[in-house]
């Protein structure tokens, strides 16, 4: 009987993609792999599902198996300051048909179960059978590093308060000093509130895990690994697996014909096209101020670009906004913008595939939100970056980028809530044109080669692959 790895994903594309990354490999080493999930379309994410689709469409090996729904109301996820705790008491929900689920597998047949971090109360359910469950960390090993330690001095009441320290710089084990304000919102939450005792909570029971399969490699990021195995510095650590980069591969997004813009991006010259992408959520909308600013200073830069552009939020607490609502161009960028640079521009609405543009030779700089999934798409493209983070854990990926692996520069107006077009100008000037740029573009091409080197044979990632399946293969569920 083949041993079986379970895969329980996280409800969010940006965590349950790259976990699903695992179960070619795990096929490949001659196990089963069986992913229980949460229908994500209880919660009103019919994006998520179609990924989900998508996904179980080109695994036909892997078994997806859908939980049964709960009897509780239906959960609604909106993205505020209770995000955290809503996610939590629907994950929560289901543990008793996750356990269900488990049980009804032959006896002994589970090797693993590994378990996106948002879900990590399953853990209760694991002990309970004598699973071995580790968790899988969707981020890279310095935002765990700081999100651990963050958690573990607001627990032992050192600093009850991180959004009363502002921008004053934490000085935190394996990773550069950074600003206060760059951590996850969650943690600056008013000390008592359900949100800060959930996020805390989360990293401390993280830690219970049998292991910690974290998506990054070992070369890009030496200080953080090293750190995260030093009992001085983490004496609660299980052991943490570098496995990256999992990322969707070029040419796998399920597009049926070849998207217009890759046509376009034929026509450039090598490496002078700006790609600029901001995620797939709502969080990533611009408003329309934001939006004629960076019009205006792509225009002023006088080179050619790529920009997906989506409507902006509006502020009617009344009105559900749809992030996929189609943007009126004409009206939320300049008059007469797409006239003037139709010759060595273009702007796509809502969506563009990504990976293609980014490893196409057209494409010379990326203007990215810092989410992680997107970092190593950009590295493992060999594409230098301008930093804009919006949310989550990408001010604390900024500051991993732009002073520790040298792959990016900042765009820093975001830190006022508005992007200047003097500065969109400045930065793509900079990238596109100076020695500095140059300067960039060689350092990520190095770590490009270290990406590419992590999981071929001999490569840290395959070894700390293969040193996670042992370790399971010896493990029981952690009490």
């Amino acid at each position: 009987m083949k041993k079986t790895v379970v895969l329980y994903p996280g409800l969010a594309v940006s965590h349950f993609v790259p976990m699903l990354q695992l179960a070619d490999v795990l096929l490949e080493e001659g196990y089963a792999v069986v992913v229980p999930f949460i229908d994500p379309t209880e919660k009103g994410d019919i994006a998520l599902a179609a990924v989900i689709d998508r996904v179980a469409a080109s695994k036909p090996s892997v078994v997806f198996h859908v939980l049964p729904r709960t009897e509780d109301s239906p959960c609604t996820f909106v993205h505020d300051s209770e995000f955290i705790v809503r996610y939590l008491e629907i994950v929560g929900r289901y543990s008793q048909h996750l356990h269900d689920f488990l049980l009804s597998m032959p006896p002994g047949s589970v090797h693993a179960l590994i378990v996106d971090m948002l879900s990590i109360e399953v853990l209760d359910v694991t002990t309970k059978l004598g699973i071995p469950a580790y968790a899988f960390f969707p981020p890279n090993a310095s935002a765990l590093a700081v999100s651990v330690q963050a958690a573990s001095l607001h627990s032992e009441g050192q600093q009850p308060s991180f959004g009363e320290l502002g921008d004053a710089p934490l000085n935190i084990h394996g990773v550069p000093p950074m600003p206060a304000s760059h951590l996850n919102a969650e943690m600056l939450d008013d000390p008592g509130s359900a949100t800060l005792k959930a996020t805390v909570n989360m990293f401390r029971r993280i830690q219970e895990a049998n292991g910690i399969l974290v998506n990054t490699f070992a070369s890009i990021e030496p200080r953080a690994v090293s750190a995260l195995s030093d009992p001085r510095s983490f004496p609660k650590m299980p052991p943490v697996y570098c496995i990256g980069p999992l990322v969707t591969g070029k040419g796998s997004q399920g597009t049926e014909k070849k998207h217009e813009c890759l046509a376009w991006l034929d026509e450039q010259p090598e490496q002078s096209v700006v790609f600029l992408c901001f995620g797939s959520t709502g969080a990533g909308n611009h408003s329309e101020e934001q939006l004629k600013e960076i019009a205006t200073g792509l225009e002023r830069s006088g080179h050619r670009f790529l920009w997906v552009v989506r409507a902006p939020p509006h502020d009617d607490p009344e009105k559900p906004f749809d992030s996929r609502a189609d943007p009126d161009l004409d009206a939320l960028l300049p008059a007469g913008f797409l006239e003037r640079t139709g010759g060595r521009g273009r702007v796509v609405k809502l969506w563009a595939p990504q990976v293609e543009v980014l490893h196409h030779a057209a494409t010379g700089a990326f203007v990215t939100h810092c989410g992680w999934n997107s970092v190593l798409e950009g590295i493992i493209a060999g594409v230098p970056m301008l930093c804009w983070p919006l949310y989550a854990e990408q001010k604390m990926n900024k500051v991993f980028m732009v002073e520790e692996y040298g792959v990016g520069v900042e765009l820093v107006g975001w830190q006022q809530g508005l992007v200047k077009a003097e500065e969109v100008e400045a930065k793509v000037t900079l990238v596109m044109e100076s020695e500095e740029g140059k300067l960039l573009r060689a350092r990520v091409s190095k770590h490009k080669e270290g990406a590419a080197m992590a999981w071929k044979d001999g490569g840290s990632s395959r070894a700390a692959f293969a040193q996670f399946l042992s370790h399971a293969g010896n493990a029981t569920g952690r009490g």
